[in-house]
C-alpha cells in the first residue's frame, strides 16, 4: 500500500506542479500583452505625432517656398527699377553731356564774337585818331576836302546840336559827303551821327534825292537840316 501512497503524493504533487507553471507562464503572457499594448498605443501616439509634424513642415515648407517666391519676386523688381534708374540716370548724363558740349560751343561763339568786337573796336579806335589827325593837320593848313579838324580827344557832335566853331571864329571847310557810299563809320565821324542812324543810312541805299532821307524816316527832321549842306546822293 505505501508504494501505490508514494506514487499517488507525486502525480498528486505533479499535477500540482504543472498547475503552478501554467498558471505563471499565463501571468506572464498577460503580462506582456499588456506590455505590447502599451508599447502599441505609445507607438500610435508617437505616429501620429510624427504625422502632425510632417503636416507641419509640410506648411513651412509651402510658407517658405511662398515667401521664397515673394522675395525672388521684389529682388526682380529692384532689380528692374534699379536697371531703369541706370538707364534714366545715363539718359540725364547724355542730356546733361550734350548740354555741356552746346554750352561751350556757345562759350566759344561768344568768345570769339568778342575778340571780333575787341578788334573792331580797336580798329575803330584807330580810325578816329588818324581822322583826327588828319582833320587837326589840315585845319591847321587850312586847306584839304575833308571835315574842320577837331581837337585831339573830342568827339564828333551828337545829332540836334550845334557844331564847335572852328578856334579864332574862322569858318573851315565844309565836307561835302556822298551818303551813297560812305561807309557807317565815316558818317558817325564826319557827320556827327549816332551809329544807329548811320547803319539805318547805309542799309536804305540808294538815295536819288537827299530829301528820301526824311521821306524813308532814315533820319528825323532836325538831323537832317543840321547835315543837308554837308552832304550829297551824286553818283
Amino acid at each position: 500500500m505505501k508504494p501505490v501512497w508514494m506514487a499517488a503524493v507525486v502525480v498528486a504533487g505533479a499535477v500540482s506542479l504543472v498547475g503552478c507553471v501554467s498558471d505563471r507562464k499565463y501571468q506572464e503572457s498577460l503580462a506582456e500583452a499588456e506590455t505590447a499594448k502599451t508599447e502599441l498605443a505609445t507607438t500610435r501616439a508617437q505616429k501620429s505625432a510624427l504625422e502632425q509634424q510632417v503636416k507641419t513642415l509640410k506648411e513651412l515648407n509651402v510658407k517658405f517656398g511662398n515667401e521664397a517666391q515673394a522675395a525672388r519676386d521684389e529682388l526682380e523688381r529692384i532689380q528692374y527699377g534699379r536697371d531703369k534708374e541706370r538707364g534714366s540716370v545715363e539718359s540725364r548724363t547724355k542730356e546733361l553731356e550734350e548740354r555741356v558740349k552746346q554750352l561751350a560751343a556757345q562759350n566759344r561763339a561768344v568768345r570769339q564774337e568778342y575778340e571780333d568786337a575787341k578788334r573792331h573796336n580797336e580798329t575803330l579806335k584807330s580810325l578816329v585818331a588818324r581822322y583826327q589827325k588828319e582833320l587837326k593837320d589840315q585845319s591847321r593848313t587850312g586847306g584839304g576836302s575833308l571835315a574842320p579838324a577837331m581837337p585831339s580827344g573830342t568827339t564828333p557832335a551828337a545829332p540836334g546840336a550845334s557844331a564847335p566853331p572852328p578856334a579864332g571864329g574862322a569858318q573851315a571847310p565844309a565836307t561835302v559827303m556822298n551818303v551813297n557810299k560812305a561807309s557807317s563809320s565815316e558818317l558817325v565821324l564826319l557827320l556827327g551821327l549816332p551809329k544807329d542812324v548811320a547803319d539805318r543810312i547805309v542799309s536804305n541805299r540808294p538815295y536819288k534825292v537827299k530829301g528820301e532821307l526824311v521821306a524813308k524816316n532814315v533820319v528825323p527832321k532836325e538831323t537832317f537840316d543840321l547835315i543837308k549842306d554837308r552832304i550829297t546822293v551824286s553818283q
